[in-house]
């Protein structure tokens, strides 16, 4: 007996299953190739993520090469060791000039119209090299005055001016020239060497000649420059390096932060966690493989930039530049770790990526320019802004970019990396500073993760106190009590005790009372596997700011109270209308969600403790509602890593999952991608991964929609054999299905459980009746002429001989049959009447006659509307009804009514209709149709509401059954 009732922690030290550190590294193997196996079929963002480097060092060359084709002209950005002489121009034509506006003069000259200086401008014009100046393009002015006045009105329209006095024989000579250095789409325009030096060279020459009556004086002259090194030293990786590679890392981020919110948003990390996952080998595991894809990363970039034989690549040390942009995407995807714990759409991931890097784009923009990387800036100032990693990022490559700015800079060496750099003159960050920066936030990232991870609620609302890591039995490892709803800090409201329990069928008042008697004797039945002792889920009102107003949530009691044993080998079947609290009720079982008061014992552990919860689950399957599976993954990979998350042994899984396989009829597509099942394919495999393990408990919500019935009829053989050694819950929809697997069934609507018991038994108690059927067509199914007038006399016969015996008319009616239900009040007459049905069988012309007990459906329909006429009672809810062009208030489900204002001689208590109600599409009861107004016939209670409120099931009522509703009841309004 000890034995047997040994808990599930005891079970799941056995052979068959590994624990503790075992168990941790074979969920980390086995989610470390999950990922893997997700980044190979999801092959082109992997190919994103590793190569999107190549793409920006290439833009990033692009840029340098516009770079040099911007500096062609100038020699401040090059080297110059020796420089070449250059020969002085011819003076040039005013069109060539930038920005010379059209209609210009080659030049301007100044000085009296005298033979000699009349000739000596000639020669100018006509002697200047390789084009003669046409005397159009020359302009006179006698004065400075004059042509200042000229230049100052026309501005842009003469490239120089020369200005000549005689004195004796000598003839002086003046230059004026526009001295501002301009450019044009990459090209640099130096006044001096392009007007004013060819003016000047030209008038001595011409003055030389003219002074000396040689004409053909040779005159050469050649500039050169001194040789010096850069001038002005750039780096273009340094400068546009960090927006273009926090481009590239920003694929890395989006892309991880995408995973981790799609598996919290589809469940699948919910689902793993309910199957057995330690929460620190998921985020160990995805650590790991994005430490893997950040090496492969950071390798190839490097080794692109080497390959476009970038200064910034070639001079600074290998390691220096790897271990920075290795710590920088870690640093990234830390950041991904805890983002993703405030994003709940995966579509939201791109959109939150591009918002960061948009941030990150102008933080390092300002970076760059030298905030607050500088002695005037203060080391708190530095501190906080080194927080964000882009900043810290840029910081480095502007760093390294400085130290590779010139071709003869050495760069950056491994054992200079708490240096600072001869060209940073006001250096405050090392590279060891860097390095240091990126760790530290790194594990600030991932720690603040993990902490949100558990403090924030997750998909089902559902988190950890704010200081869970301060409780002691955290560290112990006996868990902390979890909350639902709001953050830190949450308005929810005080949440009222559910309602007194009042149970209105006797089964379930027995059920209660047994298992309360074995709560407070200590008693655990050996045939038992699950005790739910009394049950409580409360969902706490909360306040909401809208706008400027106040809205306020009711608390909401979704399980009110709940006493029921789920037996060993057997399957339970819980059933329900939507909103009756049956997916709460599993979702508290299977520790999904906390329970407000109340316990249950699954295998001896409670459901109220973390620990407990822990051990519950490594001998526990689930089928959830909706299918929880990845799309990318094989259904013999689905198997292989729920089957590790068990801690299940390597030859165990592969064994277990070939069978389960063969099972679910999918050993053909078990290698075949889960997206491509169908729906219910997907069921079938996720029934599959329910029954991995051999677990004790299983947990099946709906497992067979969306089947054939082929197919559906197969999964209920495999349900049925699953029940030896161990207990089975199932919920579902189809009446049938329960009918069929159910060993106990239990309904429960608005949070309460109504009826439990076996489905004859509840077929029987709280059934109509006895289901008749009765066909009079001929059996060889030939018309002959004047059959069917014929076929109407017979069932015309057979409803009078049914309403003479037994006082009934038919509920339904179709060519094939018709259909009576015989109340259970008349079960005593069914003998004789039965005999004399038979004895007139050939004189009614009766083919076939059917005889059932009324189904599983009738028995949920019916529990249903009493829930609901009990839940409309209890809102005072009414529903129009309109008489005669009347419109009257009705209390939901009267089934007797008065018409107020009615009486007179002939109906002295008033006249009445009969109303009909019908259930629509979410349950609620709503006026199908009324009968004609006849007189009522007696005067009806003082209370009548009483009579129709406390109606309970175990009274065997009907629906059908009329109650009676006082005048003062019924609410007249106007149309």
């Amino acid at each position: 007996m000890a034995e047997e009732e040994s808990s599930l922690a005891t079970k799941s030290d056995g052979s068959h299953t590994k624990t503790g550190w075992p168990n941790f590294t074979q969920q980390c193997k086995a989610l470390f190739y999950k990922n893997f196996l997700l980044s190979r079929r999801n092959l082109r963002a992997t190919v994103l993520q590793l190569g999107s480097s190549l793409f920006f060092i290439f833009l990033i060359f692009c840029v340098e090469l516009s770079s040099k084709a911007l500096q062609r002209s100038t020699t401040n950005y090059k080297n110059l060791f020796n420089p070449t002489p250059a020969s002085v121009p011819a003076i040039p034509a005013c069109e060539n000039g930038f920005y010379i506006k059209p209609d210009c003069y080659d030049f301007i000259w100044i000085g009296a119209q005298t033979p000699r200086l009349l000739s000596l401008v000639d020669n100018i014009r006509n002697n200047n090299p390789n084009r003669v100046i046409n005397e159009a393009k020359v302009k006179h002015f006698a004065t400075a005055q004059e042509s200042d006045q000229w230049l100052l009105e026309n501005p842009m329209r003469c490239t120089g001016t020369l200005y000549f006095e005689e004195r004796g024989t000598t003839i002086a000579y003046g230059i004026q020239t526009n001295s501002t250095a301009t450019g044009d789409h990459g090209r640099f325009e130096d006044p001096n060497f392009t007007y004013q030096i060819p003016l000047q060279v030209a008038a001595e020459r011409e003055i030389a000649r003219l002074v000396s009556g040689d004409a053909s004086l040779q005159w050469n002259v050649a500039f050169s420059q001194f040789a010096h090194p850069a001038i002005n030293a750039a780096s273009v990786v340094g400068r546009v390096g960090p927006a273009f590679l926090l481009a590239a890392t920003m694929f890395g981020f989006v892309i991880q932060l995408s995973n981790l919110v799609t598996e919290k948003e589809l469940r699948l990390r919910q689902m793993m966690s309910t199957m057995g996952l330690i929460d620190s080998a998921y985020w160990i595991t995805w650590l790991l493989w994005e430490v893997v894809l950040v090496f492969i990363s950071s390798l190839l970039l490097v080794l692109f930039g080497m390959m476009f034989q970038f200064d910034f690549f070639l001079h600074n040390n290998f390691g220096i530049l790897f271990f920075l942009f290795f710590l920088f995407q870690l640093n990234m995807i830390g950041l991904a770790f805890m983002v993703s714990t405030f994003v709940s759409k995966s579509t939201s991931a791109t959109n939150v990526g591009f918002f960061v890097f948009i941030i990150g784009f102008l933080t390092q923009l300002v970076t760059i320019f030298g905030f607050p990387y500088d002695k005037k800036f203060s080391q708190a100032l530095r501190s906080v802004w080194s927080l964000f990693p882009p900043n810290v990022f840029a910081a480095a490559l502007n760093y390294l970019g400085l130290a590779t700015s010139t071709a003869q800079d050495p760069g950056i060496k491994w054992k200079d990396r708490s240096k600072c750099s001869y060209r940073s003159e006001d250096c405050v960050l090392t590279m060891n500073d860097i390095y240091g920066w990126l760790i530290a936030t790194f594990f600030l990232w991932f720690v603040l993760a993990i902490y949100f991870d558990n403090v924030f609620p997750d998909v089902n609302g559902v988190r950890k106190p704010c200081f869970y890591f301060l409780s002691p039995s955290y560290w112990l490892g006996k868990g902390v009590k979890l909350f639902e709803g709001g953050r830190c800090c949450n308005c929810s409201g005080s949440v009222p005790p559910p309602e007194a329990e009042e149970y209105d069928d006797p089964d379930v008042s027995s059920e209660a009372t047994l298992v309360k008697e074995q709560k407070e004797n200590g008693y655990k039945d050996p045939n038992v596997a699950v005790h739910v002792q009394g049950l409580v889920k409360t969902y706490p009102g909360s306040h909401k700011c809208v706008g400027c107003r106040m809205k306020a949530t009711k608390p909401y009691h979704a399980v009110k109270g709940s006493w029921f044993n789920i037996e060993k080998d057997k399957l339970f079947c819980l059933l329900g209308p939507n909103g009756a609290g049956k997916t709460t009720t599993i979702n508290c079982l299977t520790g999904t969600i906390p329970t407000s008061s109340g316990d249950a014992l699954v295998y001896g552990e409670s459901i109220r403790s973390t620990s407990g919860v822990t051990n519950i689950r490594k001998n526990m399957g689930v089928c959830p509602q909706f299918d929880v599976l990845w799309e990318a993954l094989t259904a013999r990979e689905h198997l292989h890593l729920f089957g590790s998350i068990k801690g299940l042994p390597s030859s165990e899984i592969k064994i277990g999952t070939s069978q389960l396989l063969e099972q679910v009829k999918l050993v053909e597509a078990g290698n075949v991608r889960a997206g491509s099942y169908s729906g219910g394919m997907k069921r079938r495999l996720s029934v599959a991964i329910a029954l991995i393990g051999d677990p004790k408990i299983v947990y099946l919500d709906e497992p067979t929609t969306g089947m054939d019935p082929v197919t559906r009829r197969h999964v209920w053989d495999i349900i049925e054999a699953s029940k030896k050694g161990r207990a089975i819950v199932l919920t579902t929809h189809s009446m049938e299905e329960a009918d069929i697997l159910g060993d106990r069934v239990a309904i429960m609507a608005r949070g309460k459980l109504r009826c439990i018991g076996t489905p004859i038994h509840l077929k029987t108690k709280f059934g109509a009746g006895y289901l008749v059927n009765v066909s009079v067509r001929r059996e060889d199914g030939m018309q002959q002429p004047g059959e069917a007038a014929r076929e109407e006399v017979r069932r015309t016969g057979v409803k009078n001989f049914f309403n003479e015996q037994l006082e009934l008319v038919p509920t339904d009616e179709n060519k094939a049959y018709i259909t009576f239900i015989i109340p259970r009040e008349k079960e005593a007459q069914l003998p004789g009447f039965f005999k004399l049905l038979e004895d007139k069988k050939a004189e009614l012309g009766i083919s076939d006659l059917q005889l059932g007990l009324t189904t599983l459906e009738e028995v949920f329909l019916t529990i249903s509307r009493q829930a609901d006429l009990e839940n409309a009672a209890a809102e005072g809810r009414f529903e129009t009804l309109t008489v005669n062009g009347q419109a009257l208030q009705v209390p939901v489900g009267a089934q007797q009514v008065r018409i107020p204002d009615s009486v007179s001689d002939s109906a002295p208590n008033g006249m009445m209709v009969e109303v009909f109600w019908q259930q629509d599409d979410v349950g609620a009861l709503k006026i199908a149709r009324h009968s004609e107004p006849k007189p009522a016939a007696e005067v009806l209670d003082s209370d009548p509401g009483q009579h129709w409120r406390s109606t309970s099931l175990h009274s065997q009522r009907s629906l059908r059954e009329p109650s009676n509703i006082l005048p003062g009841s019924v609410q007249m309004t106007s149309r």
